[in-house]
């Protein structure tokens, strides 16, 4: 693995065995931009694809939403920039969303509030994630700073960090033809008690700092999950068996396997991406969501639970039938 032999240095004073990336996690490869990719340059793209197969025309669609974590700068929106790029109407709502892995799902449930309340018809989200810039930084660290092998984690999940770009577009049903892909509902839960287990800020020019405590995320974040998951059940009607199909944030093969577990959900229902693409933030829910369609993962007619967490902490869970 390209990281860990960059990191050789600090295995070997270490005593750390090669490997271990993909044996804790199961994320064996992850993805990144070009150099000097901004966030904007990801989402434009993400944006003109979806919409080139979209039946809607780019003068219908009345707002737009950047729903990354990484942005161009603090001010103005990332969206400004991306809405420009894509070539979208000047009468539409601009603006960001940030809720750490949630911004994407969190548009969602504001975009579908727009629409059911009949201010708007039609709107698409995008996101793109770039990666690169935390694990440079975090390999940088690793490298020069003096530390032991407890020091160390606090700075794991940096590594496992991909970067992806993903759009949607939503609109009201009476602008569809043929059978709608609908979002029937879901609930959400927040557990802010857990809001200093995952801390990311900028760190220089053009650098990214996050430090995770993965374990006491992990349990923090499976329970809040369990909790959201019982409301869902009671705002949806579905239960276990229900959906045929689950998309969950990807974070990695230990969360996914205690999450179904204690949800008590069946694994064979799941649809992974972090294999081969990591964890892209909010890119990744919804990403894996698309190559599930587009493998025949997902089928027309089927329902698919959207498990979505993010730090903070925050859940959202929503049904989709597709």
């Amino acid at each position: 693995m390209a990281i860990e032999e960059r990191l050789r240095p600090l295995y070997e004073r270490l005593k750390l065995p090669f490997g271990r990336l993909e044996l804790m996690t199961g994320i064996r490869e992850r993805r990144h931009w070009p150099l000097n990719t901004l966030p904007s340059d990801a989402s434009a793209a993400a944006g003109k694809a979806v919409l080139s197969k979209s039946a809607l025309r780019a003068e219908q669609l009345e707002v737009f939403v950047h729903a990354a974590v990484c942005r161009d700068m603090l001010e103005p929106a990332t969206a400004s920039f991306a809405h420009r790029k894509i070539g979208l109407p000047a009468r539409a709502q601009v603006f960001d969303v940030s809720n750490a892995c949630l911004g994407f799902l969190n548009s969602m449930v504001l975009l579908a509030g727009l629409i059911e309340s009949g201010q708007v018809q039609a709107g698409m989200i995008v996101s793109g994630e770039n990666g690169r810039p935390l694990i440079e930084q975090t390999l940088k660290h690793l490298l020069t700073a003096p530390l032991d092998r407890n020091a160390i984690k606090p700075f794991f999940a940096n590594l496992t960090i991909g970067s992806g770009a993903v759009g949607a577009i939503l609109c009201h049903r009476s602008l569809v033809k043929g059978r709608p892909h609908r979002l029937l509902g879901g609930a959400c839960r927040a557990a802010t008690q857990h809001s200093d287990l995952c801390k990311g800020d900028t760190h220089g020019a053009e650098a990214l700092a996050m430090q995770t405590d993965s374990e006491a995320m992990l349990v923090a974040g499976v329970e809040l999950a369990r909790e959201t998951w019982s409301d869902f059940s009671a705002a949806t009607g579905w239960n276990a068996a229900l959906p045929d199909r689950f998309i969950c944030h990807q974070v990695g093969a230990a969360h996914r396997r205690k999450l179904y577990e204690t949800l008590g959900l069946d694994l064979a229902k799941d649809f992974s991406s972090f294999e081969t693409l990591g964890n892209m933030g909010s890119v990744s829910l919804p990403a894996t969501l698309a190559l599930a369609i587009e493998n025949g993962s997902v089928n027309e007619g089927g329902k698919v639970g959207l498990l979505g967490i993010g730090s903070g902490l925050n859940c959202l869970m929503l049904g989709l039938e597709w």
